[in-house]
């Protein structure tokens, strides 16, 4: 008896021991895709989303504040609007499916965006068209691989690399993203160009509560060649799940929303 009681108590002491470990382990069995999807879906909504932020541009000698409202549905639909400054006001862009608009009220002009107009700055910003048109999913339009674990203001994050599939329609040759392990908050990404050549830095802080979740409420964007160049974006409010039409992704609307 005196035997049995000291094997038990020899298995409790191990199970304390190794049972941590265990879960960590049993957590780090998510794919590298599935985490990606995960941080995905926490940010945009698993169906839809509404968030309303102030985008500011930072050079050497000036800064500017830009504000905007933005509408997404999945990963076809997105429109973003802005709302000041006045001379700017009224300025739209429409991603529907394959589609990329952009509406001018001063000038009463419908464009249509080229691929090649996807890699150009947002607005004189450091954020590509790519990034606020929503053209691109990281989950959908690269490969992904866990590569490692590192700790970003005091949360332990997956390191993933994402790598272009093939034929896809993308702006990065790379990708390396680091995602809070049990918040699947983005902290950072690290953007390559097709020559492995690291072009931009993302890092993500000041977390908030958005309805349901938490997120980060504010992202920095630094260039690498130009270190005096910054742009920063300010999530004011966000929504998620509402109900949103099809049609609401529309050039006609582009045109009357407020």
């Amino acid at each position: 008896m005196k035997v049995m009681k000291a094997k038990l108590k020899l298995i409790f002491i191990v199970g304390i021991i190794v049972m941590p470990f265990l879960g960590g382990y049993a957590q780090s069995k998510m794919t590298a895709e599935q985490i990606i999807k995960t941080a995905e879906e926490k940010f945009r909504g698993e169906e839809s989303s509404y968030g309303e932020m102030t985008l500011i541009i930072q050079r050497p000698t000036w800064k500017r504040s830009i504000s905007i409202k933005s509408w997404s549905k999945g990963m076809d639909y997105s429109l973003s609007l802005v709302t000041a400054p006045a001379n700017e006001k009224g300025q739209a862009f429409l991603k529907r499916k394959n589609e990329l608009w952009s509406w001018n009220p001063t000038i009463a002009r419908m464009i249509k965006f080229p691929p090649s107009m996807m890699t150009q700055g947002w607005m004189g910003s450091d954020y590509t068209n790519d990034d606020i048109m929503r053209e691109s999913s990281i989950s959908e339009d690269y490969n992904s691989k866990l590569i490692g674990t590192e700790t970003l203001q005091g949360y332990r994050c997956y390191k993933i690399e994402l790598v272009p599939k093939e034929n896809a329609k993308i702006v990065w040759g790379k990708i390396t993203v680091w995602i809070a392990e049990k918040e699947y908050y983005q902290l950072k990404a690290e953007y390559y160009d097709e020559d492995n050549y690291l072009v931009r830095t993302m890092t993500a802080s000041d977390i908030k509560q958005f309805g349901d979740r938490k997120l980060p409420a504010r992202m920095e964007i630094q260039p690498e060649e130009d270190k005096g160049n910054k742009t920063i974006v300010i999530l004011n409010s966000l929504r998620f799940n509402e109900k949103i039409a099809d049609s609401f992704f529309s050039q006609q609307n582009m045109k009357r929303i407020r």
